[in-house]
């Protein structure tokens, strides 16, 4: 299974929403690249079987950007990709099936550092932060079907989105 792992666009100052974090949205410019981002995966044939985001403003807004681009017909929310989220929660969830529908794509919209440590974890086994994973941009992991994909997983894909337009 292939594993996008997508940062969220650009958000508003941290200084203005003290307090209420959660609910920072996206500026004009950081829906305008994730818009970018989102055109230019649609014309290289990326299609995700279920987009999945943080249930934090910024991180929702850029997962809808993509389902609107017609990335996915599916949005879910999923708690473990908010700030400071729980890996085992998630790995949990994939190592019991969660993804048995056959899904051979799928999108993890959330936070910095939290998903280039998760991909340090799926490709390494160990954090070292040796990735950085700058706003909508997009890390992809091929995740293994038959055994755990922690310290199995391969790394095809660590793009800032000036790359892709």
């Amino acid at each position: 299974m292939q594993l996008y792992l997508i940062r969220h666009g650009i958000a508003a100052d941290r200084e203005k929403y003290q307090g209420n974090d959660e609910e920072r949205p996206l500026i004009a410019a950081g829906i305008q690249k994730t818009e970018k981002v989102a055109l230019r995966l649609r014309e290289i044939g990326i299609r995700f079987d279920l987009i999945s985001t943080s249930p934090l403003v910024r991180a929702y807004q850029t997962a809808e950007i993509l389902l609107k681009n017609d990335l996915s017909d599916r949005l879910e929310t999923f708690s473990p990709l908010a700030p400071d989220g729980d890996f085992q929660q998630w790995l949990s969830f994939y190592l019991e099936g969660g993804y048995n529908d056959g899904a051979k794509a799928i999108a993890m919209v959330g936070h910095q550092p939290d998903l280039a440590n998760w991909a340090e974890l799926l490709i390494w086994g160990s954090l070292g932060d040796r990735l950085v994973l700058k706003k909508a941009g997009i890390i992809g992991l091929e995740l293994p079907r038959q055994e755990t994909p922690l310290a199995n997983s391969s790394l095809f894909l660590l793009t800032s989105p000036k790359w892709l337009f």
